[in-house]
């Protein structure tokens, strides 16, 4: 942030995954890791979903059988057959003009632009093998501490440093001016998307939730934005609405084929593939 910050929700500090335990995991038989490999997470599940496909095209005769068993890596071409598969299976129709117009007026802030917001965070980051009620303790003292009368303004940039879970903290926790994509989808909404969004300057009175885990957030600066008219943005938000929709039918798509194999080692049942997301 000065533009974004990957892994606190920001865009680019890279705080990153952790590793997957080398537990045996498969599909349909099929092993997702080679002897000895390890893999975070997230891409285990992406691994598990690709080779979830795969079988599919396989099975419907798109892709040729697979003989080893271990998941083969997708070349561009396997990928291709894939993706036309899904469009095949998976069709979207259009958003409709009356659908659209009625997202735009439930959602004229998302249509704000040139809005930016100047602001610090303190990230206390969600990990497989932290304690959340502790983290949130702690989170929840240093928002104290903060709220405080008569606290330095240096104060905050000191916590950053100590407590922080984001490379910014040696910065102070400072993340420049950034926009609402310039942010995790959480941070957005709280800077630029709620009807009552926090349009003040200053510390933000709670916890910010978001995907990487909870943030002392403070408001430093604050640019306001011109609302850009429907007929401005009729098009983007088709796009956004087309979007939405083909994600919820992939969501389904792909739970329906999780369902009816066997994975083992990876959870896929509360999980989306990297194609909805």
């Amino acid at each position: 942030m000065s533009a974004g910050h990957d892994g606190c929700g920001s865009g680019g500090c890279g705080c990153g995954g952790h590793a997957a335990p080398a537990a045996p995991a498969s599909v349909n038989g099929i092993n997702l890791l080679a002897e000895g490999e390890r893999l975070a997470e997230d891409a285990l599940r992406e691994r598990a979903w690709s080779e979830l496909l795969r079988q599919e095209a396989a099975r419907q005769g798109l892709l040729p059988p697979h003989g080893d068993d271990e998941a083969p890596v997708l070349s561009a071409g396997d990928q291709q057959v894939i993706q036309a598969m899904l469009e095949r299976l998976v069709p979207v129709p259009p958003p409709t003009d009356e659908e659209c117009r009625r997202y735009y007026d439930s959602h004229q802030s998302r249509y704000v632009q040139g809005a930016q917001v100047h602001a610090r965070h303190i990230l206390f980051a969600v990990t497989p093998a932290v304690d959340v009620h502790k983290l949130v303790v702690r989170a929840e003292q240093a928002l104290l501490d903060l709220s405080g009368k008569d606290v330095p303004a240096s104060r905050f940039a000191e916590l950053a440093r100590e407590l922080s879970n984001c490379p910014t903290g040696a910065q102070g926790g400072d993340l420049g001016w950034f926009g609402p994509h310039e942010c995790a989808d959480e941070l957005a909404n709280e800077f630029f998307h709620q009807k009552n969004p926090l349009r003040g300057i200053g510390l933000r009175p709670r916890l910010v939730h978001s995907r990487y885990g909870f943030h002392i957030v403070e408001v430093l600066g604050r640019r306001q934005g011109r609302q850009a008219s429907f007929d401005e943005v009729r098009d983007r938000i088709a796009v956004e609405l087309s979007q939405q929709s083909r994600a919820r039918a992939l969501h389904q798509y792909m739970q329906l084929l999780a369902g009816r194999a066997t994975v083992l080692g990876v959870e896929l049942a509360a999980a989306d593939s990297p194609l909805v997301q």
